[in-house]
């Protein structure tokens, strides 16, 4: 599954001490700018391990470094895993590594290389953990945010696909008296399954979007959710109004604000409630924008002056 990613650029073989890639193809750029960024999986490994299922942690770390360029207006080149566990099980690796093969051949990206570590001393027995580092590449006319971006403009959103790849800390607290194999009435899966659903890429869908250059910014709504990765493209002056029902809120998550009871602000602080992607544009171009993306496309809400609120809920 890893030599299904590689491309006629890829030098050497799996096992050496570094992956290599030819970078010819940067010749076809203007102004070429390489991008990297390196996360993990977090906690979302503990249901992974309690439920025995391993494919789809390799496509979380995948596509959540795929969308942390994706924001910056880049797109994927190659990718490199890290697993660390407290006893190597070759059986678990190649379910992890076969999922983020598989990622990565979606994403035409190159799984160029990685390491696994044997650590008993610092995780305890059955342990493990994920993470990954990807290089991408960007035109330097086309990196985002753009500087334009201002009061009034436009606030799309793009379906999340469960809970990505964050605050399952909190979701395990949550769902603690409740087995993975349970099937609560309001979700058409297990909770397991609907725990452990992959984090998607949102490359694809959006190619075309960023091709018409009407994006001025885009935020991937991970750790803290809207409270804390939409301020991140904005500038000083600008706030972001969003109207809570300018989307339906998945069933998932409906639950998790049932049983736990919180109110919406440490909800949207901790989870992506539905919505994983936020784009920003004019409000001449929002129509437009929409229409180049072949799904659903919720309006969230505007920009306005900054009044000491970075994120208001209404």
């Amino acid at each position: 599954k890893v030599e299904a990613t590689h491309s006629a650029g890829v030098l050497g073989g799996i096992g050496s001490f570094g992956g290599a890639l030819d970078a010819a193809a940067l010749k076809k750029y203007d102004h070429p700018v390489l991008l990297g960024t390196t996360d993990g999986v977090g906690t979302k490994v503990m249901l992974a391990s309690a439920a025995g299922r391993y494919d789809s942690i390799g496509h979380d770390i995948v596509n959540h470094c795929i969308n942390d360029l994706l924001v910056q207006g880049a797109s994927p080149l190659f990718f490199l895993d890290y697993i660390a566990s407290s006893s190597i099980s070759a059986a678990r690796i190649a379910e992890i590594v076969g999922g983020m093969a598989e990622a990565c051949e979606a994403a035409r990206c190159v799984l160029l290389g990685g390491a696994t570590a044997e650590m008993p001393g610092v995780y305890c027995p059955g342990e493990f953990d994920v993470a990954g580092t990807m290089v991408g590449i960007a035109e330097k006319k086309n990196l985002l945010p753009r500087p334009d971006v201002r009061p009034g403009d436009i606030l799309l959103g793009l379906a999340s696909s469960g809970l990505h790849t964050n605050g399952y800390s909190l979701a395990r607290k949550i769902f603690r008296g409740l087995p993975l194999d349970a099937r609560p009435p309001s979700l058409d899966t297990t909770l397991g399954e609907a725990l452990l659903a992959p984090h998607r890429s949102y490359l694809q869908v959006l190619r075309a979007a960023l091709a018409t250059g009407r994006s001025k910014a885009m935020a991937h709504l991970t750790g803290g959710g809207i409270f804390e990765n939409l301020p991140r493209v904005l500038p000083k002056d600008c706030a972001a109004e969003i109207d809570l029902a300018a989307w339906p809120i998945p069933p998932l998550f409906a639950l998790i604000r049932e049983i736990s009871g919180l109110s919406d602000n440490d909800l949207f602080r901790t989870f992506n409630m539905g919505i994983g992607m936020v784009l920003v544009c004019s409000a001449d171009n929002a129509h437009a924008l929409r229409e180049s993306i072949d799904e659903p496309v919720y309006s969230l809400g505007r920009l306005t002056a900054t009044n000491g609120l970075k994120v208001r809920l209404v």
